[in-house]
């Protein structure tokens, strides 16, 4: 699954499925690909926290060397 998917999409199609296996929505042979998906959103949703957060990092860091400069 090599598909370009945005976090918030990731995030709303993983609370779609959840929601389907809490109410029983779903047949027992669509749950192993609905969990399947699931792990895959995942992971897409935590590379993509884990990517923002370094971003940001690196950010701040930025932001602190610029302003040790200045004094």
């Amino acid at each position: 699954m090599s598909e370009q998917i945005k976090y918030t999409e990731a995030f709303d199609e993983l609370q779609n499925i959840v929601a389907e296996i809490e109410q029983g929505e779903i047949s027992v042979d669509e749950l192993s690909e609905k969990v399947k998906r699931a792990a895959y959103l995942i992971k897409v949703c935590k590379i993509k926290l884990t990517t923002t957060e370094e971003d940001v990092n690196k950010i701040l860091r930025g932001l602190d060397s610029s302003t040790e400069n200045i004094s």
